[in-house]
């Protein structure tokens, strides 16, 4: 399934992607603002081996999307809502794009757009949060600008580049998103 932004498209990932993702999370920029400590061909291979069983579920427990740019469909990125509980209907959110060259130029901004509306309107979703590092302003604006609004802190939650830093929980419900479109 595709899903079409203004300036992107979300496609599911497919195992030749991997390498991107590896090259993306490898990034020395990149690793100042994720949380996830090693990166390797072989835990990627893993983790998409894990995701396989949700591509094609009804209730998935998570739901994650290559960004491509419309067009040219250079793949920049990855979205996810991971742990999805249908319970509650809330998920966590994540976002990498990985292409400097499409840094602060609003491709992130349109994703993050796009999957909301696909947790809110496709998966009848009710929240969906995600977690920060307290110092990625850009980050946190283009999540503000989506609607996005802060919950709280989490002190030195995260152990990145030899430190600990304070992680940032925001969230959106759908009643605040359907407002905003």
């Amino acid at each position: 399934m595709y899903y079409y932004g203004e300036k992107i498209r979300l496609r599911p990932p497919e195992r030749a992607d991997l390498p991107l993702f590896v090259q993306w999370l490898s990034n020395p920029e990149m690793r100042k603002y994720v949380t996830i400590r090693y990166i390797s061909q072989a835990l990627e291979e893993r983790w998409f081996e894990n995701l396989l069983p949700n591509l094609s579920g009804a209730a998935p427990a998570r739901l994650h999307f290559v960004i491509e740019t419309l067009g040219e469909t250079q793949p920049i990125g990855v979205i996810g809502l991971e742990n999805i509980n249908w319970r509650d209907r809330e998920t966590e959110m994540g976002i990498i794009v990985g292409e400097p060259d499409f840094w602060g130029r609003g491709y992130g901004s349109d994703a993050l757009h796009t999957v909301l509306e696909v947790g809110f309107r496709w998966y009848n979703l009710h929240r969906i949060f995600l977690r920060v590092v307290a110092d990625n302003t850009r980050a946190i604006l283009s999540y503000e600008k989506c609607g996005f609004v802060h919950e709280g802190r989490q002190r030195e939650a995260a152990f990145i580049d030899g430190c600990y830093k304070d992680l940032l929980l925001m969230s959106v419900l759908e009643n605040e998103f359907n407002s905003k479109v």
